[in-house]
């Protein structure tokens, strides 16, 4: 059956994969299409096989990953062959964990045992590598410390594993689309990546730096000039967007060399008879005149980078698909900006107790945009993210819940000129004349006049391009994946899919949010691939008669 491939989109004709072509072509089409880079990097590097990469008529990369933010843009950093060491005059101020650091400090951390580095550690994660990362590049900094890294980096050309990182839009993802009046919740230190410290970096872009917060578009600014800078860029493609990733199944008995999907009621009947291959990931890219090139890869293993930052959570009710319904800061900051709505004497409306949402309301207040903030948990909940930032660090987040806790709404008051919260009530409907019908805990209705609202109750991957969505990779398999509520279920320390081998899932998917932790997922998949690879080496040289002393 005929395929649309990479290779096809260059040559201008559809081909068959079971065509008679020389592995020495199809390389060189792969070559072709992503670059001579990647061709002399491959053809370069001793520990990767050609035969990995070539396999029945089809190049077949180690790994492809989907998404170009923070989490993908690090896996490709240590991918690329990049190894952190304890730094010779490190000491860390977790003493058990240094004693342990010092047993090996010859090794590489990726060449350690993850699991007995991060026994023990504690902090704002619940994957142990994340915690156990971030406790050797930022030592106790839950404790207010500002402790350098007891790393240093090394680039060993030789542990380089060929992939390729594929993104919607330039390096550093998500952040290139966000507000830009806001500051970023975390120190710009905490978002900078390995090897390149973001306070050395922002200080040749900008003379005054005014405390250690910064804005969104320097960090997108940071990640894409990190790519640049580390020499990543033959690995990133962007402008591609993701179609489909499935398994290939090869049937033992078939021997005419073709691949082909079978049903899950045929494995299922006869499972023996296949086995599972490698991975098909279709796409297209986006090109300057706007049209689509499609492309068709294989890959051994795939590791999941999106984020969670695609499908704006939704309420489900009536009305909320009206124009003056928004589902997004960067919207409602536009029609902010554009004065939509000044001089409104129509409040906003408001749905969520999260940080955007805290952004959204601090927007209109600072331009005079009445507000009404509608949200389902109590004032004192202590889950709410307020009770988790320190006052001194994050005072515009703390004006707001004060706001929420002082402002409310009661049966003997109107709404306050400036700002009305709602605790533990929600939205039941949106009416096209604008007005919005509101319900409490006790089933008292209220109904309001709006110049607009905004729904940001958080948000969703888009995970379409696998099966059923991605959700039989969460913990959950009949809820759709989500940061908090139901992430991609992991191996701890390898982040390989509990239920998919060779899929592979790190960042906001697996629930960490923070760049500070996403870091270790980046670590736990590079010693996973490392030490595959390094067995499958020692494998092939057996096979070849290494141990007789043939080379």
């Amino acid at each position: 059956m005929p395929v649309w491939c990479c290779r096809c989109s260059l040559a201008g004709h559809f081909r068959n994969y079971s065509d008679p072509e020389t592995e020495g072509e199809i390389f060189n089409s792969l070559v072709q299409y992503f670059g001579d880079n990647l061709g002399r990097k491959v053809k370069a590097m001793p520990l990767v096989e050609e035969t990995s990469l070539l396999e029945d008529s089809s190049v077949t990369l180690p790994v492809v990953v989907i998404g170009n933010g923070p989490s993908g843009i690090c896996l490709s950093y240590m991918l690329s062959g990049y190894r952190p060491y304890l730094s010779s005059e490190a000491i860390h101020p977790n003493t058990i964990l240094h004693s342990k650091l010092e047993e090996a400090r010859h090794l590489s951390i990726v060449d350690q045992d993850l699991e007995y580095l991060s026994e023990g550690l504690e902090g704002r994660s619940s994957n142990p590598v994340a915690v156990l990362f971030d406790a050797l590049l930022h030592p106790d900094a839950d404790f207010g410390y500002d402790y350098p890294s007891i790393l240093h980096w090394k680039l060993e050309q030789h542990h380089y594993i060929p992939h390729l990182v594929l993104g919607k839009g330039p390096p550093g993802g998500a952040w290139h689309n966000m507000e830009g009046s806001m500051l970023t919740i975390s120190f710009g230190n905490w978002m900078e990546l390995p090897g390149l410290k973001f306070k050395d970096w922002v200080s040749s872009k900008r003379r005054n730096l005014k405390g250690d917060r910064v804005m969104p578009e320097e960090i997108a600014r940071y990640y894409k000039h990190y790519v640049k800078v580390m020499g990543l860029q033959k690995n990133f493609r962007e402008n591609t967007y993701i179609t489909s990733v499935s398994r290939l199944y090869r049937d033992q008995v078939d021997n005419d060399g073709q691949d082909r999907d079978i049903s899950t009621q045929h494995l299922q009947i006869e499972k023996s008879k296949f086995t599972k291959r490698n991975w098909e990931i279709r796409g297209y890219q986006r090109i300057g005149d706007g049209s689509h090139i499609p492309f068709c890869l294989f890959a051994e293993n795939v590791a999941l980078a999106t984020g969670t930052l695609d499908s704006p959570g939704r309420l489900e009710i009536d009305g909320e698909d009206f124009p003056f319904v928004f589902h997004s800061m960067p919207e409602f900051g536009a029609a902010i900006s554009k004065g939509k709505l000044c001089g409104k004497v129509d409040p906003v409306l408001i749905v969520g107790s999260g940080l955007t949402a805290a952004d959204a309301v601090l927007c209109a207040y600072n331009n005079n945009v009445p507000v009404i903030h509608v949200f389902r948990r109590r004032v004192t909940d202590p889950s709410l993210i307020f009770k988790q930032l320190p006052k001194k660090l994050y005072p515009e987040y703390h004006k707001v819940y004060h706001m929420m806790c002082t402002q409310s709404y009661s049966l003997d008051s109107n709404l306050l000129s400036d700002y009305t919260s709602f605790p533990e009530h929600h939205v039941l409907s949106f009416k096209s004349d604008m007005k919005c019908i509101l319900q409490n805990i006790s089933g008292l209705k209220k109904i309001f006049k709006l110049s607009a609202a905004v729904v940001l109750i958080g948000s969703h991957p888009n995970l379409s391009f696998l099966k059923e969505q991605g959700c039989y990779l969460g913990h959950n398999s009949s809820q759709p994946i989500t940061c908090k509520g139901n992430p991609v279920e992991i191996d701890a320390y390898t982040y390989e899919c509990v239920k998919e081998a060779n899929l592979f899932a790190l960042g906001p998917l697996v629930g960490d949010n923070f760049v500070r932790f996403l870091k270790g997922g980046a670590l736990g998949v590079t010693r996973c691939l490392a030490t595959r690879q390094k067995k499958k080496k020692q494998h092939l040289f057996v096979e070849r008669g290494g141990g007789d002393g043939i080379a």
